[in-house]
């Protein structure tokens, strides 16, 4: 089975977002850029197209944070679901729907597929042991379960999955677990659950996807799927005992609400529902017609839910379609480490869109060249940079730049008759019209990576043109020749105008206002015009005045990034450094045997051949003695002199290094690792008076 050939309609999914934070740069790499551009690029070809998404939120993540944050569940969807619709606008991602799984039509719609499932019998009900927190009197989600994964040994894997090494499991699965709400062990539970019995799919999923699908699905889909359809399916459970979600609509199902992987997917179905009421159309072709092509865009955590569970659904369902492709992404790092919401280590696309206004195109270009397509891929703000400022601006930018200022010099922006075309004129039109094939054969394929540097490739052809035929100097002796050279070179920056628009929306719309032509395919040049007219802009065409299409990303824009990353690094480092556990607990009168004074360093130097070592003389108020202290990597000896400290007096001389220390200053260290004295604040306090 290969995908469609010439499908009546396409169905566009792209994996909905938990609403339990906003949208980072590994969210667009992965998922929402590659699914734009190839909406954008259907839509660009003619064809009709449903583009649906939607924030995801009743995943135990919601739950999770509005614990975390003393708040409802509801106050966190709301939040984050405004902040991602917004952003996803702003960045130019063409959802023709973006829902909610908290709306009506999904509550709806996935309570009725429940129940049609339910009342054919393709459910087992099943009674089993459950993890239970017994002081927060609740069952405990896979994800309010941590322990140690029994298959790599790691201490923090989850109750449905060990992040570590992917393996999916039970909470029950875990090594010494405990709830993440109160810290406790938990005890078993017995419980009620409805279950799909993922076993009774194996024979469909193999035909289906091994035999299938094996020519055509990403190897990295293909290799998750076989291996867990080679493993062996069980029954999985479609429900949980939680009180944030879909109520569980039969009987027995109080207290109950659907569990989020299965009501979640239904979200694309109910999306379209919304999408269709609005637009007055059918919403059923695109779900349960063969000739509709549907695609579901996610990362590769999400490929067992889209390739394995969600087909089995539709499956015993027995109306909707199957997915002709499932073009999962693995992950996107940020400077050499994982992606974390948690952690705030990521790029968030609405501060981005803050920090560089107006860039929407450098960024989607950036993630579109360094794609996670076939393994996990690194995003450095160096690079962006490098991409910007290299590739956009001195390739694109600078053809652009140069034909338009041309046109305007020499012709007042009219598009110039092209004269008899050389050899290398027509040769170079032939290439521009080889284009649309050569990116959309790319696209077609899921490799937005390739598509991408094809349209590099394009605009390089341009300025190799221009740079070969050299019109500023030939205006000099052969006018005529230039009206040529600048009309095929036009015809390159109108094709590019077309062909950039999945890629590069923004910058397409504002260089087809330099242009002046049409911003919509309908009413001016679509994707196979550019491969069957070489004649886009006609002669006499008036174009605009010349603006820069992209700027230059400086030096100091980067290293605030940078700077950025590097504050999280430090507070992450200090959120989880350990404090030293409590000493055994003394008596007052062993308290009482330490004599500590206040005292103040009158002279310190570096111990030769020494580190961390300074050899201070300390005024006690007793006597002046000297104390070997290893602080040198905190202070240098200038900056302590006349320093107040606090000096344990009576503890016994040792020898370091061949001098005798005698005594300890008191030190602590700051939330940077950085020793601190812990001194009197009063500078009424005199040198030997007592700490009690």
């Amino acid at each position: 089975m290969s995908d469609t050939k010439s499908p009546s309609r396409y169905t566009i999914t792209a994996a909905l977002p938990y609403t339990n934070g906003p949208i980072h740069i590994g969210h667009l790499a992965g998922v929402y850029v590659p699914a734009d551009i190839y909406a954008r690029y259907q839509r660009l070809t003619g064809k009709d197209v449903a583009f649906v998404c939607g924030s995801d939120e009743h995943g135990v993540a919601i739950s999770m944070k509005a614990k975390k944050e003393g708040v409802t569940p509801k106050d966190i969807i709301d939040k984050y679901h405004a902040i991602i619709k917004q952003s996803f606008v702003d960045f130019g991602i063409t959802f023709d729907n973006y829902s909610r799984t908290s709306a009506p039509v999904h509550h709806e719609t996935a309570s009725e597929f429940f129940i049609k499932l339910y009342e054919k019998g393709d459910f087992i009900e099943e009674t089993t042991a459950q993890l239970y927190d017994e002081e927060a009197q609740q069952f405990l989600a896979d994800r309010f379960v941590i322990g140690t994964c029994p298959k790599c040994g790691n201490e923090e894997a989850y109750g449905d999955q060990c992040e570590n090494c992917g393996s999916s499991l039970n909470a029950t699965d875990l090594i010494n677990p405990k709830s993440t709400i109160t810290g406790t062990v938990p005890t078993t539970k017995e419980t009620k659950h409805w279950f799909l019995p993922l076993d009774r799919y194996e024979e469909f999923l193999t035909d289906w996807i091994l035999k299938g699908h094996k020519d055509d699905w990403k190897p990295n889909v293909y290799g998750q799927c076989k291996s867990w359809i080679d493993g062996g399916l069980e029954p999985r459970a479609v429900t949980r005992d939680l009180d944030w979600g879909i109520p569980v609509p039969v009987e027995g199902g109080e207290g109950k609400v659907l569990y989020v992987w299965f009501d979640a997917p239904i979200g694309y179905i109910s999306s379209t529902k919304e999408w269709a009421a609005r637009e007055g159309k059918d919403w059923e072709p695109y779900w349960k017609d063969e000739n509709t092509k549907l695609v579901h865009f996610i990362g590769k955590d999400n490929i067992v839910f889209h390739c394995i569970i969600f087909p089995s659904m539709l499956k015993a369902e027995g109306s909707y379609i199957l997915p002709e492709n499932v073009p999962a992404n693995e992950f996107l790092n940020l400077e050499g480490n994982k992606l974390s919401t948690s952690k705030n280590w990521a790029v968030w696309l609405h501060e981005y869109l803050v920090d560089f206004p107006e860039m929407q195109d450098s960024l989607r270009y950036t993630l579109t060249a360094n794609a996670p397509e076939t393994k996990d891929n690194d995003f450095t703000w160096k690079d962006f940079q490098a991409r910007n400022n290299n590739e956009l601006v001195a390739i694109l930018g600078n053809f652009i730049n140069r034909v338009v200022v041309l046109t305007n010099k020499y012709y007042d922006g009219k598009v110039p008759a092209a004269g008899t075309l050389s050899d290398v004129d027509t040769e170079t039109l032939e290439q521009l019209g080889k284009y649309p094939d050569i990116i959309s054969s790319s696209i077609e394929r899921y490799r937005f990576r390739e598509a991408g540097q094809e349209l590099m490739n394009l605009a390089r052809l341009g300025n190799k043109y221009l740079a070969d035929a050299e019109p500023w100097k030939v205006i000099k002796v052969d006018e005529e020749r230039v009206k040529t050279i600048m009309n095929v070179a036009l015809q390159i920056a109108a094709g590019l105008a077309v062909l950039s628009e999945p890629f590069l929306p923004f910058t397409s719309s504002k260089l087809k206002n330099i242009l002046n032509i049409a911003q919509s395919a309908d009413k001016g040049f679509d994707w196979n015009d550019v491969a069957t007219n070489s004649n886009l802009l006609a002669a006499d065409h008036q174009i605009n005045q010349a603006e820069l299409l992209f700027r230059k990303i400086e030096d100091s824009e980067i290293q605030t990034q940078l700077d950025k990353l590097e504050a999280t690094k430090k507070a992450n480092e200090n959120e989880n450094k350990k404090l030293m556990p409590q000493k055994d607990t003394i008596t007052f009168d062993d308290f009482s045997k330490l004599d500590m004074r206040v005292g103040t360093i009158i002279e310190a130097e570096k111990m030769a051949k020494a580190k961390k070592l300074l050899v201070l003389k300390v005024d006690t108020g007793l006597d002046v003695r000297t104390i070997v202290s290893g602080i040198a990597e905190s202070f240098t000896p200038e900056e302590i002199v006349g320093k107040k400290v606090t000096v344990l007096v009576n503890l016994a001389p040792r020898a370091l290094r061949g001098v005798d220390s005698e005594g300890m200053i008191l030190m602590t260290e700051n939330a940077d690792g950085k020793l601190v004295f812990v001194n009197p604040d009063e500078d009424s306090v005199g040198n030997g008076e007592g700490i009690n």
